[in-house]
């Protein structure tokens, strides 16, 4: 069965660098699967429009350019905020904290630098303006359900493509 761009549940394995990089940012290897819908914005556009056409047990390197990852660093993500808004926290450069957007969603900011007075704050993805290099190997693929198609939620049971199992009649490809 092969990875088309709808409706397909994926399986990988990965390790992802930064480009021309030997220095790992992100791996589930030895770890769960990472599993997603295919056509549902779970994974960046880039390694799931690299992945369409690949088959189960089937490994490559993808290089996944900024633009089709996390974006380009914006500077107006950059921000200078009230230290009081931090009370309580031991703040460190670098560190990574979470809040709540305006919608209720949660953000995730890296603290840039501070003082007694401010806080300077980066709310870019840490990943942004960075071309990313993904070697993966697919673990599984089969056609999602009626119901995981329809909510974009994967099901708690796994499994394959019903009786077809991988040999087809899947409408995921052959």
């Amino acid at each position: 069965m092969t990875i088309t761009n709808e409706n397909c549940v994926v399986a990988i394995e990965y390790e992802v660098k930064e480009s021309g990089s030997t220095e790992v940012v992100d791996s589930n290897k030895g770890a769960e699967p990472l599993e997603f819908i295919t056509g549902k914005g779970h994974i960046i556009p880039g390694l799931e429009n690299a992945l369409a056409g690949m088959k189960k047990d089937e490994s490559g390197d993808i290089l996944v350019k900024a633009v089709d990852a996390y974006g380009e660093v914006h500077e107006e993500a950059k921000q200078t905020l009230p230290r009081e808004q931090f009370e309580g926290v031991d703040l460190k450069e670098g560190m990574t904290l979470y809040g709540q957007g305006e919608n209720g969603e949660t953000v995730q900011v890296t603290v840039v630098s501070f003082d007694d007075k401010e806080v300077q704050v980066d709310f870019n993805h840490p990943l942004a303006g960075k071309d990313l290099m993904f070697s993966v190997t697919v673990l599984s693929v089969r056609e999602a359900t009626e119901e995981e198609a329809t909510s974009g939620q994967l099901a708690s049971m796994g499994g394959s493509c019903g009786s077809h199992g991988d040999e087809g009649g899947c409408g995921c490809g052959h």
